[in-house]
């Protein structure tokens, strides 16, 4: 499986960023690198990349299961190394659901599920970073 991406510089530290799929992105630097703020950073990217991946499966899974949600939550807080690369080093996941009647076993075993065999993203970041996560229901 291949997938392809290309980024074009803008100026300064922007630019966008086009997957193969044809959609795309802006990213900016900090001040301090030439940016001007005007866009996610890279690394905020990856990190939410890392959320889209596991949600579409949380929610892909309890539609199958009939749950009736209304919504999904992941908030996720992050930590990186002091040091160069600055890889993430922690990552926490909060997945809020929002739903009638849900079934929490079933809620936690799409989160596990996701983190532990479909969630691509969270297998990469699981290279260099401990991920945990927690699992909140709010009944609607």
């Amino acid at each position: 499986m291949s997938t392809t991406a290309k980024i074009y510089w803008v100026d300064g530290a922007l630019f966008v960023a086009e997957a193969g799929s044809g959609h795309t992105i802006t990213m900016d630097g900090a001040p301090d690198v030439g940016g001007r703020n005007l866009a996610s950073r890279p690394m905020e990217v990856l990190l939410m990349g890392m959320g889209g991946c596991t949600a579409i499966d949380v929610v892909s899974m309890l539609k199958k299961q009939r749950q009736d949600i209304e919504g999904i939550e992941v908030s996720m807080v992050a930590e990186r190394a002091d040091d160069f690369p600055k890889v993430y080093t922690s990552v926490k996941l909060v997945y809020t659901v929002r739903g009638r009647k849900l079934n929490k076993a079933l809620v936690e075993r799409a989160v596990s599920l996701s983190d532990e065999k479909y969630c691509s993203a969270t297998a990469m970041f699981k290279k260099t970073a401990s991920v945990t996560y927690e699992v909140v229901l709010a009944e609607v």
